[in-house]
């Protein structure tokens, strides 16, 4: 009896001294949680810092430098891009049943400029009769 409690004895000590030199996984785990964390935590504010730098350079480049710059650029914008000739007899059929430049140009979705242009080429060509 007294050799069964000595080996209880000694397999708990050997039990003990094995507990103290293993590793402590949760406590590994919990580390690199940790430092993944800071990583990911740095890496936002990084990409948070360069957003905010490009909306800043996205804001100066809007911003007109005077208000006829930005009509300029409609207008040359109106050059670049031909209307569609469906669009054009759209915008002629509408202005022949009086509504107004605004209306016209909601509906056909084309700006002002773009409207105004279309039937002022139509009223040089002298087709206003069509």
């Amino acid at each position: 009896m007294e050799a069964l409690i000595i080996l209880l004895f000694s397999l708990a000590i050997v039990i003990l001294m094995i507990s103290f030199f293993k590793q402590d996984k949760v406590a590994k785990l919990e580390e690199d949680l940790e430092q993944m964390t800071l990583t990911y935590m740095q890496d936002i504010y990084q990409l948070k810092k360069k957003v905010k730098i490009l909306e800043e350079e996205f804001v100066i480049q809007d911003e007109p430098i005077n208000p006829e710059s930005k009509f300029q650029q409609a207008v040359s914008s109106n050059k670049l891009e031909p209307i569609h000739k469906i669009l054009k007899s759209q915008v002629l059929f509408l202005y022949s049943q009086g509504l107004s430049l605004n209306q016209i140009a909601e509906q056909s979705s084309l700006t002002n400029e773009q409207t105004i242009s279309v039937i002022e080429q139509h009223r040089l060509r002298g087709n206003e009769d069509e």
